[in-house]
């Protein structure tokens, strides 16, 4: 099956460079159950490879590549890899035991540092074994070309089962189809340009330079959006979070208790949301006054936060996503001293925005068995990108995920965090999920500019503590 990839998935692909990989990552922890080394554990290499496989009927677009139009006539397009190998994708790696956490971390950025092979199928993931405590973890990364968080989701959305015996899926026979040529691809370009004059002259005007142009309606609605956060917004404020990125990256992770949020909640007046903003808010304005920045009062951060909201059930204990991911521009108060105050203004902040945010309904997504904030992640760094360059100084994704135990092949996992991309000029990222009780940070940055992002992680506890502190007596 061929199809064309979309403006927006297109303009991901060409994104694409050495020192912005442009896909989105997740790093699962899972309990190894095996006992001692006679008893096979349910999550072994060739365990992880069959689940894959037999999960793949459910995300096609996995077994797809991209081939480029000759001459530039068009957009890429989607065709299936004939020669797909679920094994060159889904690998193997490993920790000298007991690996330690910071190991983990350590590998992990090596490898969300390296792109993706363009010839085959946009995707990767790995089994790593050896970390202490008996756990394993899997890391997967995958183009942001090949997610939109509706019709294509994230493999690690669809892997994961609600108890420890895996759910049966309809295998299906898949064989490729036979993969066109270039002069194949070529004919149905010219045709369909024949059919849409318009784009043709786009396609002629630009192709002398090489360029790649067909913008389609799409993109043309993509631009004029783009062109109106431009012109509304004055130039985000100078920080050591814009940067020019290199080809490595640095990533670490903090965990902290939902019910510490809960507790804020009811005490503010206020959405989780706006309490885990208050917490990153605090975070950065330690971070910030530990590399000598001078803070005033009115001193901002202007995140671009594409976010699932958080809705608390009839009980107050229940948490679960609403349908819909939201955009918007949101300025951080880092400059002010006392943390009630900063999430008094988040508060209001997000509550004016709530009117003229960008909505993405994402109800397949939430009412998915086996439910995870991988695609709404994806879906968040697509939001974000739509904001033109120089209006924000980070991205902050947040989606919420499970709160019950899911497992991934029979092991029951313990921990979740985003790795999100570090998009052009941005040389730190942070990702937040939700899961059994847990809020998780996944904090990816660039490995020159933000050398010292553990003093970010740590900064997250202080400003849990102090808004613990001044808002729950």
């Amino acid at each position: 099956m061929i199809t064309r990839l979309t403006p927006q998935d297109a303009s991901f692909y060409r994104l694409e460079s050495s020192s912005n990989p442009m896909h989105i990552g997740s790093l699962a922890i899972v309990r190894d159950p095996a006992q001692d080394e006679s008893e096979r554990s349910p999550l072994d290499y060739d365990g992880l490879v069959d689940l894959v496989e037999s999960r793949l009927p459910l995300v096609p677009h996995y077994r797809r590549k991209v081939r480029e139009i000759p001459f530039a006539l068009g957009r890429p397009v989607w065709v299936e890899d004939g020669d797909f190998d679920i094994a060159y994708h889904v690998r193997r790696a490993a920790l000298p035991a007991p690996g330690s956490d910071e190991q983990l971390h350590d590998l992990v950025s090596r490898l969300a540092s390296r792109p993706l092979e363009q010839t085959r199928p946009l995707w990767e993931m790995y089994l790593i074994e050896g970390l202490s405590g008996g756990r394993r973890a899997i890391f997967t990364k995958t183009h942001s070309a090949l997610v939109d968080g509706t019709t294509a989701l994230e493999i690690g959305h669809v892997i994961l089962d609600t108890g420890p015996s895996p759910r049966e899926v309809a295998r299906d026979a898949w064989v490729a189809r036979r993969e066109p040529g270039e002069a194949e691809l070529l004919a149905m370009a010219l045709m369909e340009l024949a059919g849409q004059p318009g784009e043709a002259l786009d396609v002629l005007r630009h192709a002398g330079g090489n360029a790649f142009s067909i913008v389609g309606a799409g993109g043309r609605a993509l631009e004029r959006a783009v062109s109106l956060v431009r012109s509304a917004a004055i130039g985000c404020p100078d920080s050591p979070f814009n940067a020019r990125t290199s080809r490595n990256r640095r990533f670490d992770v903090v965990r902290t208790d939902l019910e510490d949020y809960r507790k804020i909640r009811k005490r503010s007046d206020c959405s989780i949301n706006d309490v885990i903003l208050a917490v990153v808010t605090g975070a950065l304005r330690i971070f910030l006054q530990s590399r000598g920045e001078m803070l005033t009062e009115s001193a901002v951060l202007r995140a671009v936060v594409p976010m699932s909201v958080y809705v608390e059930g009839p009980d107050g204990d229940r948490l679960k996503p609403a349908s819909e991911v939201s955009t918007m521009l949101v300025d951080l108060p880092v400059g002010e001293p006392n943390p009630v105050m900063r999430l008094s203004h988040i508060a209001h902040a997000t509550e004016a925005n709530a009117r003229h945010r960008r909505g993405v309904r994402a109800r397949t997504l939430v009412h998915m068995a086996g439910f995870a904030p991988a695609s709404l992640h994806a879906m968040s760094v697509r939001a974000a990108s739509t904001f033109a360059e120089h209006t924000f100084n980070l991205v902050i994704t947040n989606a919420p995920g499970p709160q019950q135990p899911m497992y991934i092949g029979g092991a029951r996992m313990l921990e979740m965090y985003p790795v999100s991309p570090l998009l052009r000029n941005q040389a730190s990222s942070i990702g937040i999920t939700s899961y059994d009780g847990r809020v998780f940070y996944g904090l990816n940055a660039d490995r020159d500019a933000m050398a010292d992002i553990g003093v970010l992680s740590a900064a997250v506890h202080e400003s849990m503590e102090e808004m613990l502190g001044a808002c729950v007596q």
